[in-house]
């Protein structure tokens, strides 16, 4: 086997720098095959042309704002296909003075029949004549309608993002369907074995009581019969204005989408009319800390032949920063620096192997199924948290741990820890942003906050930046607020608010003794 192999490569060697250097037909042993050097161009193939980006302006975010104030902004990527869509600044955080779910109800809505279009069906089949799929998504502060398809269709997606947006038609055979899918979505999100976006709502309503960002972002059960047409209407007259609108998109020239932009959404008139906005709700966010218990039996959770064990899940949270400040940048690191995640991810360095949460809460405490760092930012504020979840009987002790590690970060960083998790953190933005809708979201979001953009390589340059003193100067500030505790599962032995408050004002982390006569 291996004399035929050597024979092979030699074979080889020989066509490819055998005697005919020269450019030119010429071959050897036969002439199947001509011998061409490989500094001549291939005889009977054309000439390459090769794309290229005229200047630096090319990689740029270019924004255009039009004559009734919506934004339009692009970004150049080469491909058949691009993604546009259109970011609106609305979401739960609005809907103080209103009924809780409208933006629920909003997202589940969107793509429905408008005033060109007769139903959800033949919106799809639209799409499908470009390869297109639509799709929409409410947060705590956006709503975003976003279409991905073929570059050449891009007014007929433009046309249609319009009349998504402003000219829905909200029959009550919709409105119907509508609370039905939002009733089974809730049931679902109480009996999922995961319960991370459960916890993720209860930590904002915690940190965020009754204010802003801590308002519910899923419709409560028994506001589904209370919001119709009307209500609708007179939330989207105040928030759906062009103003506080953005259309991204990616993939399609920055002349051609501003043309489209004017033809479909300027001095259009939307379906509820178009009065002033009178009622804006232009809150800031006020951390107040605080706890949200919820007692719930979790030993039924997954049912099955390997069902996972009872469990009590635990998320404690400080005040960060908003994405705005310069401060943004290292607690993304710190929060990259943390990493954790379940006690059965699998993987190495990449999955985070080596960030805290896995080398000092997971890999000594084996009873800890869960340890993860997360961190939520928007405009005014911000939230670090750390989620764990544990057997019941040892909820005490790993509060404790989760404590410790908050005391932790204001400790000494190593120099090789702090290098890992700014070189994880590059990489994950530059590896996301690979994706054209990931740089859709990117380029709308940051418009719609800030009117431009930073591009990738800024926002590497500015993480290189970040010093060990800089990540201890913010812990420092934000372990002196009030913390955000959420509950979920049996609380028994959950510690009070006062002590998980006095352990982390502590310089050890450790919570206060409690004496029990009965054990």
């Amino acid at each position: 086997g291996g004399g035929k192999m050597a024979a092979a490569i030699a074979w080889l060697r020989g066509r490819a720098w055998g005697p005919a250097r020269r450019c030119g037909r010429s071959s050897s042993g036969g002439g199947a095959y001509p011998s061409v050097p490989l500094s001549c161009p291939l005889p009977g193939v054309p000439k390459a042309v090769f794309a290229a980006a005229e200047g630096r302006e090319r990689f740029e975010t270019r924004v255009s704002v039009l004559e009734n104030g919506l934004r339009v902004a692009s970004q150049n990527k080469f491909g058949q296909f691009c993604t546009v869509g259109l970011l609106v600044n609305s979401g739960s955080r609005h809907e103080a003075k209103y009924l809780s779910g409208i933006s629920h109800f909003l997202e589940k809505l969107a793509f429905s029949s408008t005033a060109q279009f007769g139903s959800k069906d033949e919106i799809l089949l639209t799409l499908e004549k470009h390869g297109g799929i639509c799709d929409c998504q409410a947060s705590r502060d956006t709503i975003m309608y976003a279409v991905s398809a073929e570059a050449r269709g891009l007014d007929t997606v433009v046309n249609l993002l319009a009349d998504v947006a402003l000219r829905p038609r909200l029959s009550d055979e919709e409105i119907e369907m509508t609370r039905a899918a939002i009733r089974f979505e809730l049931e679902d999100l109480n009996m999922r074995p995961d319960p991370e976006p459960l916890l993720t709502e209860m930590i904002h309503a915690a940190a965020y009581r009754d204010n802003t960002v801590g308002l519910n972002r899923f419709c409560p059960v028994e506001n589904t019969d209370k919001i119709g047409r009307d209500v609708l209407h007179s939330y989207l007259r105040n928030y759906y204005t062009p103003d506080r609108m953005v259309l991204a998109g990616v993939g399609i020239e920055h002349e051609q989408l501003v043309e489209c932009a004017r033809k479909h959404l300027l001095g259009v008139e939307p379906v509820w009319g178009s009065g002033q906005a009178r009622d804006v709700d232009r809150s800031v966010a006020q951390y107040t800390g605080g706890i949200v218990k919820v007692e719930k039996d979790m030993s039924d959770v997954s049912l099955g032949p390997t069902p996972i064990p009872e469990l009590t899940h635990i998320m404690i949270g400080l005040e960060s920063c908003s994405f705005l400040e310069e401060d943004f940048i290292p607690f993304a690191v710190l929060n990259m620096m943390m990493g954790g995640g379940g006690s059965f991810s699998a993987g190495g360095p990449g999955k985070g192997m080596f960030t805290r949460l896995y080398l000092n809460v997971l890999n000594r405490h084996h009873w800890m199924y869960n340890a993860t760092s997360y961190h939520h930012s928007y405009e005014d504020t911000g939230l670090l948290c750390i989620h764990a979840s544990a057997d019941p009987k040892q909820v005490r002790e790993m509060v404790e741990i989760i404590t410790r590690e908050f005391i932790l970060m204001a400790g000494d960083v190593g120099e090789v820890e702090l290098e890992r998790a700014k070189t994880q953190l590059k990489s994950m933005l530059m590896m996301n942003l690979e994706s054209r809708p990931v740089i859709f979201e990117d380029v709308g979001r940051q418009v719609l906050a800030t009117n431009t953009r930073k591009l990738p390589h800024e926002l590497c340059a500015l993480i290189s930046q970040v010093k060990s003193t800089d990540i201890k100067r913010v812990v420092t500030k934000m372990l002196h607020k009030k913390p955000a505790v959420a509950a979920l599962g049996d609380l028994t032995d959950l510690p009070t608010y006062e002590h998980i408050q006095a352990a982390l004002s502590s310089r050890d982390g450790r919570l206060p003794l409690v004496y029990r006569l009965f054990r």
